[in-house]
């Protein structure tokens, strides 16, 4: 709020007068990126990998999803046309990632160029054969793509979905909030690959730790105002599919307005319900972050550290309720020596 804007800045200045302070604008869209290799005159992308949660989560705690599943193929023609220009008005020579936001008129934008590899560097190398290290190495001595025989332009896309999902170490950090924000927390990354999204989806659920709730167990929604609205169709499915729902005294209250059933853990009974394992999975999106005395933060780190499922984004709540609700997806164990001859296949 205005007061809370005000203490910063006025903290800031006394902190560094010399020094400005950068202000960003939140834009509401879709993130994506790209890792590409430059030669400083031609630029090759690799991939654009589309993230499952909406902007503001950092791309390394985000899931992401490669080819992109809802990109329009004007979108990625853009993020690419502005990848390629960017790469080579600069003169980088070797990898690179650019972040963009696609906002709600399908406009991109820039976030961010990094002339370094990326965290995705390993999956989109693995996921189309292209050995971009390599390659970017052999740049930086001297050589060009052309010279080795790699096209400009976005490389062919793959016929097999890989998600990329992030591997985080809270119960190690004891004191750092688990809610996913501009800060990456993630100290890892593992992928699903299959030839449907859902496959891939539900394996990176798998290999990164995330299960399903138990059905003998109540969920705990613990809502910031401004995602309760939201909150409620999630509710609902989850009702529908046979769930309990308990909730907090400002959720509860607002749940039940809209008439969804749910059991009331009042805040001062909530933490003891957390480590007596009453509650099978927390849902919880955060007023305010950092801010250790408050219950949110003790609601997640308790969770944490008794091993319940913690999801503090609605969209990847979303992703795991669209893999519990398919009906039959066929999983698909892929031999590694036919991987990458997958594409190949007519």
């Amino acid at each position: 709020n205005a007061q809370e804007l005000t203490d910063y800045m006025t903290m800031a200045a006394k902190i560094s007068p010399e020094h400005p302070v950068l202000i960003d604008k939140y834009i509401v869209g879709k993130e994506a990126e790209i890792d590409g290799i430059c030669d400083g005159q031609d630029a090759m992308i690799v991939g654009i990998m589309e993230h499952i949660e909406r902007a503001g989560v950092h791309s390394g705690d985000s899931f992401a999803v490669y080819p992109p599943q809802t990109l329009s193929d004007e979108v990625k023609h853009t993020i690419v046309d502005y990848a390629m220009r960017i790469g080579v008005e600069l003169g980088l020579r070797g990898l690179y990632n650019i972040q963009f936001v696609i906002d709600r008129d399908s406009r991109v934008y820039v976030l961010e160029v990094n002339p370094r590899a990326s965290r995705t560097v390993p999956i989109l190398s693995k996921v189309t054969g292209v050995p971009m290290v390599a390659a970017a190495t052999r740049i930086m001595l001297g050589e060009t793509l052309s010279g080795m025989g790699m096209a400009p332009g976005l490389h062919p896309e793959s016929r097999l979905i890989t998600v990329k999902a992030p591997v985080f170490s809270f119960s190690k950090l004891t004191k750092v909030d688990v809610f996913l924000g501009p800060e990456m927390k993630s100290t890892g990354e593992v992928m699903g690959t299959d030839t449907t999204f859902l496959a891939a989806l539900k394996k990176a659920f798998v290999a990164s730790g995330m299960r399903p709730p138990r059905s003998d167990k109540p969920i705990l929604f613990s809502i910031t105002d401004r995602d309760k609205e939201e909150a409620q169709g999630f509710a609902r499915q989850m009702l529908g599919m046979g769930f309990d729902i308990a909730a907090t005294d400002g959720t509860h209250a607002a749940f039940a307005a809209n008439g969804i059933r749910c059991r009331l853990v009042p805040h001062e009974d909530v933490v003891r319900a957390l480590k007596e394992r009453e509650i099978s999975m927390v849902i919880n999106t955060p007023t305010r972050g950092k801010l250790l005395d408050r219950l949110g933060f003790i609601i997640r780190r308790t969770a944490i550290e008794f091993n319940i499922p913690c999801i503090t984004s609605m969209d990847t709540l979303a992703a795991l309720l669209s893999v519990m609700t398919a009906q039959d997806i066929k999983e698909h164990c892929i031999p590694l020596q036919e991987y990458l001859n997958y594409d190949k296949e007519p």
